[in-house]
């Protein structure tokens, strides 16, 4: 079977870069995702300078609307402020694809006070806006980008995956385990309330003892990384 193409949009950020770098370490075909094609395409060769010999897949850079129609699988990776902006779009590109939203709905400066926006959390809003024909899954938001970035590193977070859709829920799983993380079922689409939560908490761990990765860990289960 053949890996699917990735689009990242957003993917110029610390956290899709880190992402892309992990998944073209993989060996997955990366598209990074920007408003401007100049900086897609500049991030694209950094990246892939960054990664030299590591990178068993290839990357490249789009405009976002190009991005999104050329992936199989389209990656959110943008701050909220441009959440619904962003969605808007590309909307006509995703349909009928899996939407994985990273969103976390920080309000900035209170950046480690827990915020539930209207309808929930991001992804809901993400799958009213984007529409049934989409599989919106939410994950990724408690992982480091600082430590997604550095290949050498040990991310130690596992990654809570929600979705209405168990199988798109399985294939972003999939994608977890490839950057080096263990992806685990947290159920529907609505408890990624909960999972977008835990990041201002996160956020705000990391300031008071000084780190820069604090992440999550379940316990007590059967852990494919240990088997």
């Amino acid at each position: 079977m053949s890996m699917p193409t990735i689009a990242i949009i957003g993917g110029t950020g610390a956290e899709g870069s880190g992402l892309a770098m992990r998944w073209v370490a993989a060996g997955y075909t990366v598209i990074i995702g920007s408003r401007s094609a100049e900086k897609a395409h500049t991030r694209a060769e950094e990246l892939r300078a960054a990664l030299g010999e590591r990178a068993r897949g290839t990357l490249r850079g789009l405009p976002n609307t190009e991005a999104a129609a050329a992936g199989d699988i389209v990656v959110l990776t943008v701050p909220y402020s441009a959440h619904k902006s962003t969605l808007e779009g590309i909307r006509e590109q995703v349909q009928g694809k899996i939407v994985v939203d990273c969103t976390v709905p920080l309000q900035p400066p209170h950046v480690t006070r827990v915020f539930i926006p209207e309808g929930g959390s991001a992804a809901q809003q993400a799958q009213a806006l984007l529409g049934e024909n989409v599989r919106v899954v939410a994950a990724f938001q408690n992982v480091s980008a600082h430590k997604l970035q550095d290949l050498d590193a040990d991310v130690n977070c596992d990654v809570l995956v929600c979705g209405d859709d168990p199988d798109a829920r399985e294939t972003v799983i999939q994608l977890a385990h490839a950057a080096g993380m263990v992806g685990l079922h947290a159920g529907p689409l609505q408890n990624a309330v909960v999972v977008e939560g835990l990041t201002p908490i996160l956020i705000g761990i990391n300031k008071r003892y000084k780190s820069k990765g604090a992440g999550i860990r379940i316990t007590n289960i059967p852990r494919p990384d240990e088997a």
